[in-house]
């Protein structure tokens, strides 16, 4: 695929893991209090049945929602926050993704709090819903220079 074929408003995602790397290309898009992955659907993402592997759809979704998590905490000015870490990860799938689809990864809800972070995400392929995902976050405490 190519990058113009990538909906508007997504980039070439920013990070890089060696966990991601034969998963690229990634895309994200920025929004208030949130991240948004997406990726079209290649062999390379897909199990033995020809369709996108729960195991990916998870990763992509744990990935967004911790994100936006960081985002949302950004937007509220937490400077005490160093990272952050899944405590739990729970994805329901509703559907199938296919190959040379859009898949898109968008978090809809997070809620911040003093030591942990709710969300909630949407996991869509050609528009439709093929998986719903939801975690929970520790936000790691930035160390303190003395």
């Amino acid at each position: 695929m190519t990058d113009s074929e990538v909906p508007d408003g997504f980039e070439r995602h920013f990070k890089t893991s060696g966990f991601t790397d034969p998963w690229e290309p990634l895309y994200s898009k920025r929004a208030p209090r949130k991240l948004i992955l997406g990726v079209h659907i290649a062999n390379a993402h897909c199990n033995s049945r020809g369709f996108a592997h729960g195991g990916l759809i998870s990763a992509l979704a744990d990935n967004s929602m911790g994100l936006s998590a960081g985002e949302a905490l950004r937007e509220e000015g937490r400077s005490d926050v160093g990272g952050l870490v899944t405590v739990s990860l729970n994805t329901d799938f509703i559907g199938s993704a296919q190959i040379g689809q859009w898949l898109e990864v968008d978090t809809h809800f997070v809620k911040t709090g003093g030591s942990l972070c709710f969300t909630a995400a949407l996991v869509l392929a050609g528009g439709e819903p093929v998986a719903r995902s939801s975690a929970t976050f520790k936000i790691i405490k930035a160390r303190q220079a003395g």
